[in-house]
């Protein structure tokens, strides 16, 4: 299958586990993948990078449980994303989305885009920037007083 004819998947449900050192996510299928370090907060919305993979994970109130979804990853295979219980959405150039309640993904060209509301989310609201050689996690949080410019992913430094 080529890239271009990547779809949306739906997500499942995924087992969380929020440690010190960061992020864990359990997959349907039984595998895991964590994420390094303690996310930064972001005051409403994150935007990545040019050219990172972003990964939205929103827990349910327990934190224990939550969906996760990639955003414009053309790499993934529809059938090992639906065995993982990864979703999947698919923007356009300047098209936005309401992927959950209270979350909108973005794609504004070479970046996408995440604004949430975490009390509508009804839980938290982690967004993971990564690509190759560099990763960063971010916890969207409602924003305070007079503020709400939200956080730009921080270009790769190496």
């Amino acid at each position: 299958m080529s890239s271009a004819n990547r779809t949306d998947v739906p997500p499942e449900t995924v087992g969380v586990s929020l440690e010190p050192e960061g992020v864990e996510v359990t997959y349907t299928d039984g595998r895991s993948v964590f994420y390094h370090g303690v996310p930064k907060r972001a005051e409403g919305r994150v935007v990545s990078a040019p050219g990172k993979e972003v990964h939205l994970l929103v827990t349910d109130p327990t934190e224990t449980e939550g969906v996760m979804l990639y955003v414009n990853d053309r790499k993934t295979d529809d059938e090992i994303l639906e065995s993982a219980g990864v979703g999947r959405v698919i923007l356009g150039r300047n098209e936005s989305e309401s992927v959950f309640p209270g979350v909108e993904a973005t794609n504004t060209g070479y970046r996408v885009e995440v604004t949430a509301d975490p009390a509508e989310a009804r839980g938290r609201v982690f967004v993971f920037v990564e690509d190759e050689v560099s990763e960063q996690a971010y916890e969207i949080v409602a924003p305070s007083e007079g503020d709400g410019e939200g956080t730009e992913a921080p270009e790769q430094v190496e």
